[in-house]
């Protein structure tokens, strides 16, 4: 692994990088935005439900459009500037709303920059390797990407114990958005020769993806109604009592696990079957939430919890889209990106809606079993359904 890993191209290394910087911005953030939202902002489960089922859902779909235009163009770079630049500018701007209607614009703006970048991002990595090393580029980016969760999380609990005001942790958040950017400049798109072939014209449809990408995006879609919004597991880790200067150590220590498995655990989706290792991970992700259920946890076992909450990002994060670039047609990278990000993301508004809603109105019991009962159904289908061989040549979805 290790010698595959130093033959990897500068440019995985660079994005991998610039990910991990740009990570350490948005996760001194993330932790914080429920305790913001609910201790200054008196905001409550419905309103983050709100604000980030608006937010992922308009990252989606303008992943898709990103992804189509840089099949298109073959220009990545000024997308994935681009998208840093918004997500840099937004973000500090928290620390100025006077309402959860004002963070809600906010995350829009930064989930619309996570939207232009992402699947351009995505699509330069898938061109910048072999197929054969598809598992361990996806698994590095986001072990990188995940090591900037960790010092984010850290940075945001010194901050808390030293008493920083909320308020002030946001504004520091421009100090690497600004690293980002700059080091976004020294992408360099890959030679043109290397993506000669490609679509005439612009296209939105499936039209030319395989069957089994079709319903890879079916069962990718019921998963995404189940995976809700991250916040409300902090939120419930609080509500546990987890004490509050914690929260963001609870969550270093997802990102931490994530970073140290996810090379290594996507770097044997290049051996054994990619299928299996997502239904494995996805099952995982069943039982964790059906444990987020009850009331009686005690610190120790929610620890726990959040440990295997980590092995299960850390096995699904590169192998998912390693999935993806497997199955891309020739000169469709950007667009099978572009539908994978919108059927993984656009899920995520309904289903932060409605397990906003249930934890409000029924209470989180409820909320976490039908988070459990939807990833149990994805697991199903994705063993049953999604590679089952064709009965006849012209079967469609």
């Amino acid at each position: 692994m290790f010698k595959t890993l130093s033959s990897l191209p500068k440019t995985v290394w660079l994005i991998g990088f610039i990910s991990l910087v740009n990570d350490s911005a948005s996760e001194m953030l993330y932790p914080l935005m429920p305790l913001y939202l609910a201790s200054v902002l008196m905001a409550g489960p419905k309103a983050i439900g709100i604000i980030e089922g608006v937010a992922e859902a308009t990252s989606s779909l303008f992943k898709l459009v990103s992804g189509v235009i840089v099949d298109r163009t073959k220009n990545t770079k000024v997308w994935i500037v681009f998208g840093y630049l918004l997500a840099g500018m937004g973000r500090p701007l928290i620390a100025f709303a006077s309402s959860w209607l004002g963070v809600l614009l906010i995350r829009f703006t930064d989930r619309l920059g996570k939207g232009l970048r992402s699947s351009p991002r995505d699509a330069l990595l898938a061109e910048s390797v072999p197929a054969s090393h598809r598992g361990i580029t996806y698994g590095l980016h986001r072990s990188m990407d995940n090591a900037g969760a960790v010092i984010g999380p850290l940075l945001a609990a010194y901050l808390l114990a030293i008493n920083v005001p909320l308020k002030e942790i946001f504004l520091w958040a421009v100090i690497p958005g600004a690293i980002t950017v700059g080091l976004a400049l020294c992408l360099k798109d890959p030679p043109r020769e290397k993506l000669t072939s490609g679509p005439t014209r612009f296209t939105w449809s499936l039209n030319g993806m395989p069957v089994e990408f079709k319903r890879y995006l079916v069962a990718v879609g019921l998963f995404a109604l189940s995976n809700s919004s991250d916040m409300f597991l902090l939120l419930r880790a609080r509500e546990l009592g987890v004490p509050q200067e914690q929260i963001p150590l609870l969550w270093a220590c997802i990102s931490l696990i994530t970073t140290v498995f996810g090379t290594p655990l996507s770097a044997l989706s290049d051996r054994f079957s990619r299928k299996y290792f997502i239904a494995i991970a996805w099952g995982a992700y069943a039982l964790i939430y059906t444990a987020m259920s009850y009331s009686d946890l005690t610190i120790a076992w929610l620890f726990g919890i959040f440990a295997l909450y980590g092995l299960f990002k850390a096995a699904t994060e590169g192998v998912e889209k390693a999935l993806v670039a497997d199955l891309a047609p020739k000169g469709l990278t950007g667009t099978a990106f572009g539908w994978f990000n919108l059927c993984s993301g656009i899920m995520l508004l309904p289903a932060s809606l409605v397990f906003g809603w249930l934890y409000e109105s029924t209470g989180p019991t409820s909320a976490f079993l039908f988070s459990g009962l939807c990833s149990g159904l994805a697991v199903l289908l994705l063993v049953s359904w999604v590679f089952k061989p064709k009965i006849v040549a012209s079967e469609t979805l």
